[in-house]
């Protein structure tokens, strides 16, 4: 009895709670509503359809940052030139393809590889809300004006967030922003440096060729693919029942009044109920058919990309806690600025 006492704690303490926690889900909704069991499943499995090449794209390039010795090098020219930084940050977010929920592991990288929050956060918040593809398809089915519209409240809503990051450098939690947990120390152990990466490594592009660097990659875009994974499957999970719950179309009808609560409503409608930035266009232009604000519809694109529930989840797992408000905050202060500021350039024009 005693080593079966002793042997069931051990048992539990293996158990990773956030898987847990997607199965206790699951299994509920099999037991209470079958029907939404199937399309919780159909749900995730396009979820992860849709992010997995985006995802597995980050975690290599992650793991290739600091396996080539790049990190060190990388991290003192961003952070001499800081401002710099931030304004080229803002800009090519705008330009990568990757959506909210994917950019979190290359994000990570980065700040793991020592790169400073500032021009992180910078691509970290434009960098979903807009690229070249879905600018076109926001032209193609809306129009121009609203796509140009969001193209310049992404670089915007960036580039406040990058600069509004770099005032508060003075702050430790500012500078070691992720959280001590989070799967980058492979390559330390790997080199045996214990924990982190060896700073005098020399840079090798072609970091295949040697065998330790190698191995080393592939441990740590392994640990940082799993754990993404089981944040992600969670989060896709709740947002599911989220939706069902809660459907989008439903929740923004009431933001059609034109009145100054509607861009602030919509920020926050945008989190539990959006999709991603391709599925969220057609939905738009219906809701703008409908009598939606243009205001309201940029509030909801920004808050639903950069603050969704997936994208929180993830950013909450690897960074600490300050930092996750930081960008929650900075997520929903763009999309309600960005928001008043179109409202006020409608009415003008």
């Amino acid at each position: 009895m005693a080593l079966a006492e002793q042997a069931a704690p051990s048992v539990l303490a293996r158990i990773d709670k956030v898987w847990a926690a997607s199965g206790i889900l699951l299994l509920g909704v099999l037991a209470f509503d079958l029907s939404q069991f199937g399309e919780t499943l159909i749900f995730l499995g396009e979820s992860w359809l849709w992010t997995a090449p985006f995802i597995l794209f980050s975690c290599a390039l992650s793991a290739s940052i600091a396996a080539t010795a790049l990190d060190k090098p990388l991290a003192e020219v961003l952070r001499k030139r800081a401002t710099v930084a931030v304004l080229l940050a803002g800009v090519f977010g705008a330009l990568s393809p990757f959506c909210s929920v994917s950019v979190v592991p290359l994000v990570a990288g980065l700040l793991g590889a020592g790169v400073p929050l500032a021009p992180v956060m910078a691509f970290w918040v434009g960098s979903p809300l807009i690229d070249p593809e879905m600018f076109l398809l926001t032209v193609g089915i809306i129009d121009l004006p609203f796509a140009l519209t969001r193209a310049m409240t992404a670089i915007f809503s960036g580039l406040m967030a990058g600069f509004i990051t770099l005032a508060l450098l003075r702050f430790s939690w500012v500078r070691e922003p992720l959280r001590p947990d989070i799967p980058f120390d492979k390559l330390g152990t790997v080199y045996g440096t214990g924990c982190g990466i060896d700073s005098d490594r020399p840079v090798m592009l072609a970091f295949w060729r040697d065998p330790a660097r190698r191995s080393g990659f592939l441990t740590q875009a392994r640990s940082i693919a799993i754990f993404m994974a089981k944040w992600l499957t969670l989060a896709f999970v709740l947002q599911s029942l989220l939706l069902a719950w809660v459907p989008a179309d439903q929740a923004a009808h009431l933001l059609g009044s034109g009145e100054w609560w509607t861009v602030p409503l919509a920020a926050l409608v945008g989190i539990p109920t959006y999709l991603n930035g391709y599925a969220a266009i057609p939905v738009i232009d219906g809701l703008l058919e409908l009598g939606m604000e243009k205001g309201a519809a940029i509030a909801f694109l920004i808050g639903g990309e950069v603050t969704s529930l997936p994208t929180a989840m993830a950013v909450f797992a690897v960074v600490r806690r300050k930092v996750f408000v930081l960008y929650l905050a900075l997520g929903l202060g763009s999309a309600i600025l960005m928001g008043w500021l179109t409202q006020i350039m409608s009415a003008i024009g």
